[in-house]
């Protein structure tokens, strides 16, 4: 037990302080962003609307989150990532404050869309800051602790967000959840203080490419909108399939996807130390991830014992571990050949694509062909996913030898 928790401790070494402190600062900001997983009983309940307008309001939410992160690139490249995520974190706490005082449904509807648009911009500037304070062996292991940050924000944020309810109600909600935005900026102002914080990957690049021109990235960004689009039914669909089809409780859903998160805590890191030692590619891994999470889908399709849906959701998280860091930490080394708030930008945008479209887009084929036909889609898209990923890797091969 004790060579097992000095292995784990090890496998945070080697990593900067700064990178330490951008996920301080995400941390905060994602356990401050405490609103979001209440948005829908907040509109119903508080404000009246119907689930058709709910459902519309959520599509401004992915809209913007997807106008965001193609605005956070392009501003990171002109005005540099320091300037464009503090400028986020403070205006988007001034925007949750501002969300509450909104009263019809047409202002709901521009002020979500705005929220996103000025909070989503953080992303690919964050993305663009961990890799000029990661050495590129460390890369994917800092992506790692980066998401461990992410994790535990969205872990505290809705319990802390369920304490502020009860005691203070939506109103006080708003007020804490725009607070920690504005912390998390002022923070920022004195841990990364760019003229201060050691760039420890600075490359000077005279003719930057634009990212929309690179087509081995595009290739790769197509890939991650196939995985996003299963990956994020085990947040929409899959938990009404485990209600009306496998009769769990609420407590009990509960219970699958916090194992989710348990198991991203404890094990994601070492278990990408140990993947970095082993001789693949990041491409390698990637079809790896996105594999195992395809694969997953098939515990859902036959059989009604619980245990086979605990199989599948470790299966999915084995995946997500590998396919999420080593994805980015591949966008990340591309980005050094162009503009990189761009590429990371389109990184960003891959997954909002993901959930402006994969929720509805699982909930009609629900509706249309039942779960069963639906996990074997999601099968078959993760499949598309990997054949693309391995015509990249064949096209770089090939590029490479020439």
């Amino acid at each position: 037990m004790r060579l097992l928790y000095a292995s784990y401790l090890n496998s945070f070494k080697g990593l900067s302080r700064e990178v330490w402190w951008l996920a301080l600062v995400t941390l905060i900001n994602r356990a401050g962003t405490m609103v979001i997983p209440f948005l829908s009983l907040y509109l119903t309940q508080e404000r009246g609307f119907t689930l058709e307008n709910v459902g519309v309001i959520m599509s401004c939410f992915g809209l913007g989150s997807l106008a965001g992160s193609w605005l956070g690139g392009k501003l990171t490249d002109i005005f540099g990532y320091y300037k464009v995520m503090f400028i986020s974190l403070f205006l988007t706490g001034l925007m949750f404050i501002w969300l509450q005082v909104l009263e019809s449904y047409v202002a709901l509807c521009l002020g979500i869309f705005l929220l996103m648009v000025i909070a989503d911009a953080f992303r690919p500037a964050t993305l663009v800051a961990m890799s000029a304070y990661s050495k590129q062996e460390n890369k994917t292991r800092s992506v790692t602790l980066i998401r461990l940050a992410i994790n535990l924000g969205f872990s505290a944020g809705p319990a802390l967000g369920g304490i502020i309810i009860a005691s203070l109600g939506y109103f006080g909600l708003f007020w804490v959840d725009g607070i920690t935005c504005i912390l998390a900026g002022i923070l920022l102002l004195f841990v990364l203080n760019p003229k201060k914080a050691k760039e420890v990957d600075v490359q000077k690049n005279t003719a930057p490419a634009s990212a929309y021109k690179d087509t081995s990235y595009l290739i790769f960004i197509g890939s991650l909108v196939l995985f996003g689009f299963i990956f994020v039914q085990y947040f929409s669909t899959i938990p009404i399939f485990y209600s009306s089809e496998r009769s769990l409780s609420e407590f009990e859903i509960g219970l699958l996807l916090a194992m989710n998160g348990f198991l991203i805590f404890v094990f994601e890191m070492p278990l990408i130390k140990y993947l970095e030692s082993r001789p693949f590619s990041k491409l390698t891994q990637i079809i790896i991830g996105l594999g195992l999470t395809a694969f997953s889908f098939l515990f859902l399709t036959f059989g009604t014992w619980v245990g086979l849906l605990v199989i599948g959701m470790i299966f999915m998280t084995v995946g997500e571990m590998i396919a999420f860091p080593f994805s980015n930490a591949f966008a990340m080394d591309r980005a050094r050949r162009g503009k990189q708030g761009e590429y990371m930008a389109l990184y960003s945008i891959a997954f909002s694509i993901s959930h402006v479209f994969a929720h509805n887009g699982g909930m009609i084929s629900i509706s249309k062909f039942g779960f069963t036909a639906t996990w074997y889609g999601a099968m078959i898209i993760g499949v598309l996913g990997i054949l693309l990923l391995m015509v990249l890797r064949s096209r770089l091969k090939l590029k490479e030898s020439l």
